[in-house]
C-alpha cells in the first residue's frame, strides 16, 4: 500500500494556474521517499504590472534556473504561468520541510530583475510517498491540493485577521513616514511618445520607494497606507519637487519633457497642498502636469474643480487618468480644466482581440479632440495596438512597446539614443491592412 502526504504553507498571495506536469529528468534511486513541491509566485500579477507581460512570461524559467544552481539533486522546472514544480527523493520525511525552507531561504531577499530589485513571495504545497512503487500521478494531485489549501488559507487569514493587518498598516506608515525624510522614495519614468510626430515630449513620474530591508516597494503597496495615515500631502510634494529638479537634469542635457506626477483625489480639497504645490511651481520656471482619475472628483467636485483650475491657471497641465476604468460622467468631464485624456489600459490590451473595445477607444477619442483635449493610450504593447491606435488618429501611446518605467539616468540615455523611434518604424507595415480593416468594419 502506497504511503502518501501532503504539507502546505504559504507568505501570501493568490493563485492561478492550471498545473502541467513535463517530463522529468530525475533519476530513479534506492531512498525511501519520492517528493513533489508545487511552488506558486503569489505576487505574478504585481510583478507583471510592473515589468511587463514579455518579462513575466520567463519569470518561472528564470526562479527555476537559479533554484537549479543552489538545489542539487532536486529536478526543477517551470509548470505553469506562474509556478513551478520539484521532484527529488529524500531519505526522510522532513526532506520536503528542509527542500522548501532552502527554496524560501534562496528568494527571502530581493532578487535583481533587470536591474531593478523586486521582492518574490511564495505559496507552496508538496506531497510524497513511499519511492517504492509510487503513484506520481497520485502525488502530483495531492500536492495541487496541498497547493489549493496554503492558498485557501491565506485568504482566509487575510479576512480574518484584521489586528495583524492594521499593525503591519501602522508600522509601514511609520516606515514611510521616516522615507520620505531619508530619500528612500525615488521616481521612474515613463515616456508618452507623440504618435504623429514620432517624438517624446512628456514621461509620467511614477513612485517607488526603495526600501533598506524590504526591496522595491510598488505604489500599490504603500500608497493607501500613505492615504489613510495623511502622508499623501507630504509624499506628493517630495514627488513634485524630485520632478522639478528632474526636469532641469532633462534641460540640461538638451531633452525639453513635461513631467506629470500622479495626484491622489484625497488632496483636491487640501486648500494647504494645493498653496504649496502652487508656490512650488511658480518657483521653480518648470513645466509639470498632474494627473487625475475621474473618480477622484466625485469626493468633492465643487474644491476638486476649483483647485484644478487654480492648478491649470499657473500653467500645469491637468491629464484624466483611467478614463473608462471607473464611472466616468460627461458632467464632471465637460468641467474639468483638462488638456490630456488617458484611455485605461484596460481597453487598450484588448484592442486588437475585441469586437467592442475598438468602438469605444474610437469614440473615446472622437469625443476627447471635440473637447479639445489630446488623447494619451496607455498599457500599449504590441505593434497591432500601436499601428491601430495611429488609424485612429490617437495623439499619444505609453507602454511597454515604447518603455517601461524607468530611472532618470537611463531616461537619459533612452532619448539620447532615440530608441522611441523603432516601436512606430517597425508598427508602419501593419498600418494599410489595418485602415483598411477598421474603415471596412
Amino acid at each position: 500500500m502506497i504511503e502518501a502526504a501532503r504539507i502546505a504553507s504559504r507568505t501570501g498571495g493568490t493563485g492561478q494556474d492550471d498545473k502541467v506536469f513535463p517530463e522529468r529528468k530525475l533519476i530513479q534511486d534506492s531512498r525511501a521517499f519520492l517528493f513533489h513541491l508545487l511552488i506558486e509566485i503569489a505576487n505574478f500579477t504585481a510583478l507583471r504590472r510592473h515589468i511587463g507581460l514579455p518579462r513575466a512570461e520567463m519569470l518561472p524559467l528564470d526562479l527555476a534556473q537559479r533554484a537549479t544552481a543552489a538545489l542539487p539533486g532536486v529536478d526543477i522546472a517551470p509548470v505553469g504561468r506562474a509556478s513551478l514544480g520539484l521532484w527529488f527523493y529524500g531519505s526522510e520525511r522532513r526532506d520536503l520541510e528542509r527542500v522548501e525552507r532552502s527554496v524560501r531561504a534562496l528568494f527571502a531577499a530581493p532578487i535583481d530583475l533587470d536591474g531593478e530589485q523586486h521582492r518574490v513571495e511564495l505559496i507552496v504545497g508538496g506531497a510524497f510517498a513511499s519511492s517504492h512503487g509510487a503513484d506520481e500521478v497520485r502525488i502530483a494531485e495531492d500536492a495541487e491540493a496541498a497547493l489549493s489549501n496554503a492558498r485557501d488559507a491565506h485568504n482566509g487569514a487575510a479576512a480574518g485577521v484584521r489586528s495583524c493587518e492594521a499593525t503591519d498598516a501602522r508600522a509601514l506608515a511609520r516606515e514611510l513616514d521616516r522615507a520620505i525624510g531619508n530619500d528612500e522614495l525615488l521616481l521612474m519614468y515613463q515616456p508618452k511618445i507623440h504618435v504623429r510626430r514620432q517624438e517624446i515630449g512628456s514621461a509620467e513620474g511614477l513612485m517607488r520607494w526603495r526600501h533598506p530591508t524590504r526591496g522595491l516597494i510598488l505604489p500599490g503597496d504603500f500608497i493607501p497606507v500613505a492615504e489613510e495615515s495623511q502622508l499623501i500631502g507630504r509624499m506628493t510634494l517630495w514627488a513634485i519637487r524630485r520632478a522639478i529638479a528632474d526636469q532641469r537634469t532633462l534641460a540640461a542635457r538638451s531633452h525639453d519633457l513635461r513631467l506629470f506626477i500622479n495626484i491622489s483625489g484625497q488632496l483636491l480639497a487640501d486648500t494647504a497642498f494645493v498653496r504649496e504645490a502652487c508656490d512650488l511651481v511658480a518657483n521653480s520656471d518648470t513645466k509639470l502636469g498632474f494627473e487625475i482619475t475621474e473618480t477622484s472628483v466625485i469626493r468633492d467636485p465643487e474644491s476638486a474643480i476649483a483647485n484644478l483650475q487654480i492648478f491649470a491657471d499657473y500653467g500645469i497641465i491637468i491629464a484624466i487618468d483611467d478614463y473608462g476604468a471607473g464611472l466616468s460622467s460627461l458632467a464632471y468631464l465637460k468641467q474639468l480644466p483638462a488638456r490630456e485624456l488617458k484611455i485605461d489600459k484596460l481597453f487598450i490590451t484588448k484592442l486588437t482581440s475585441s469586437n467592442r473595445d475598438p468602438l469605444i477607444v474610437r469614440s473615446t477619442i472622437d469625443l476627447a479632440h471635440a473637447l479639445e483635449m489630446e488623447v494619451v493610450a496607455e498599457g500599449v504593447e504590441t505593434h497591432a495596438a500601436l499601428a491601430l491606435l495611429t488609424v485612429m488618429g490617437c495623439d499619444m501611446v505609453q507602454g511597454f512597446l515604447i518603455s517601461r518605467p524607468i530611472a532618470l539616468d537611463a531616461l537619459i540615455s533612452y532619448l539620447d539614443e532615440g530608441r522611441h523611434q523603432a516601436a512606430p518604424i517597425d508598427a508602419r507595415p501593419s498600418l494599410t491592412e489595418l485602415a483598411r480593416n477598421w474603415k471596412r468594419g
